[in-house]
């Protein structure tokens, strides 16, 4: 290998995060940390690894958090993709912000569900046209020949809907995944980092701190 792994380390420098510095609500708290990889301008800040599994394959992508409330976290996609059929046999998901530059992650579990159409033409409209157009075009997960042909059904798309708005495709919208857990990581020096999990517990949260 021309890269040689066993000499890529960085120390951690951080201060670290204590009990007592962690709001109560785990929302509240995500929500400060996401507050704070926006202002560090982070890359994507809304950015998360999203892990699905059946019975064959764990698979696993990156995926854009459109919203969040105490509710979930919302993310969109085509209902015919990979991710999907697995999330559809199996609706339980993993997602992973990773915002390295803070030297920080969160973990988050749980069982995911369908939002409501409405609620889903409200995000499809606010996209734009190409995008909207580009989710007609893709048979998500389905081989291509060539990129020629997704093109062509690109061009096709943008015909078909010259005019007017570009409706809901039914096979398109989004997921909420309901946390069961969320885990807030902050690195430490000597690999001694801080780790918070929630849990549910009935209808409140409790906290635990969790070894490195």
């Amino acid at each position: 290998m021309s890269v040689d792994l066993l000499k890529l380390r960085r120390e951690f420098t951080s201060n670290g995060i204590r009990r007592t510095e962690l709001d109560p609500n785990p929302f509240a708290q995500f929500e400060s940390w996401m507050a704070q990889a926006t202002q560090a301008g982070l890359t994507l800040p809304n950015a998360m690894s999203l892990a699905t599994a059946d019975s064959d394959e764990i698979g696993i992508r990156t995926v854009l958090l459109k919203s969040f409330d105490e509710q979930g976290f919302v993310f969109f996609t085509n209902y015919n993709s990979k991710k999907s059929k697995q999330m559809t046999g199996n609706p339980k998901a993993a997602l992973l912000f990773p915002w390295l530059d803070l030297e920080r992650q969160v973990k988050i579990s749980g069982v995911v569900e369908k939002i409501s159409t409405l609620d889903s033409i409200k995000y499809f409209a606010s996209r734009p046209k190409d995008s909207q157009l580009g989710a007609w075009a893709s048979d998500q997960s389905s081989q291509l020949s060539s990129r020629q042909v997704l093109l062509s059904q690109f061009e096709s798309m943008k015909t078909k809907f010259n005019k007017g708005e570009v409706p809901l495709p039914d096979f398109w919208g989004g997921y909420r995944v309901v946390p069961r857990t969320i885990e807030f990581w902050q690195g430490r020096e000597n690999r001694l980092h801080d780790r918070f999990v929630y849990k549910k517990e009935g209808d409140t949260w409790g906290v635990e701190r969790l070894a490195p």
